[in-house]
């Protein structure tokens, strides 16, 4: 593996000069999921907005619990919807990515087209819908008076999410050309990761004997934290250090590994 690959000035270049392609892509895959839809894009509001209303009948009422940061006034389907926002930020780009660069054979193939940023796309996607998502949480939270300054360190707080996320997703990209059953393995394996980490749970309902192990899991901070912000409680800005330093290796490894894996893809596809 080239060692060049892992300065990360060459992923900020490649960032910034494709940037417009980046975005072009991104549209055209979030308009592609709706299109012939009778609501169209609307629905990337209306699917969190019933979410909502579902955890907040089936949480509030049937299956009642509650975080150690939760104040009486806000219900626990916002707690709930808050941690599914976060994961689904994870989730939605790592399940796509083993076909994020299989799945454009033609792009592959053409000499001076940047690879890099397709496995990017699915993240970018998810980012949009996470908007949305975000836009409604925040609603709720004005609607129960429940609004906190600490809302605004949100795009810090999923940083160490986004990296590791991206690093995952040009390592699966890669893996997916070669192995075809990678884009069957990995969304079953988002789904375990999902009851494994605190999303319907909090993180001190995990038994003592296991903490040490459930502590290991990347997405556990990222998830207690954006937690912690929508009440206003301080955040775990240790843990979040740690997240971020693991995450930063991932993500320059896992470029490191798309860039060094490239030239082989016109070869398989």
């Amino acid at each position: 593996m080239n060692s060049h690959h892992l300065n990360p000035l060459l992923i900020l270049h490649s960032l910034v000069r494709n940037r417009y392609l980046l975005t072009q892509l991104i549209k055209r895959d979030v308009l592609l999921k709706y299109r012939g839809a009778f609501f169209g894009v609307l629905w990337a509001f209306l699917n969190p907005l019933i979410l909502l209303a579902v955890f907040t009948f089936v949480f509030g009422h049937i299956f009642p619990s509650r975080w150690p940061v939760q104040g009486a006034e806000l219900p626990n389907a916002v707690m709930l919807f808050a941690g599914l926002m976060t994961f689904n930020l994870f989730a939605n780009s790592i399940a796509r990515a083993p076909e994020s660069v299989r799945g454009y054979p033609s792009y592959v193939k053409k000499i001076i087209f940047p690879l890099e940023i397709l496995p990017m796309v699915p993240m970018g996607s998810a980012l949009v819908y996470a908007g949305f998502n975000l836009l409604i949480l925040v609603g709720a939270l004005a609607w129960f008076g429940q609004l906190h300054w600490q809302l605004l360190l949100l795009p810090v707080l999923v940083l160490p999410l986004l990296l590791l996320t991206l690093g995952l997703t040009w390592f699966l990209a890669a893996w997916g050309v070669f192995i075809k059953d990678m884009s069957q393995i990995v969304p079953v394996f988002v789904q375990l990761l999902m009851f494994m980490s605190p999303v319907f749970y909090p993180a001190n309902a995990v038994p003592a004997i296991l903490q040490p192990f459930f502590r290991l899991n990347p997405l556990a901070p990222a998830l207690e934290n954006v937690r912690a912000a929508i009440v206003g409680a301080p955040v775990l800005w240790g843990e979040w250090s740690i997240a971020l330093g693991m995450a930063a290796v991932v993500f320059l490894l896992g470029f490191a590994f798309f860039q060094h894996s490239r030239d082989e893809f016109a070869d398989v596809l």
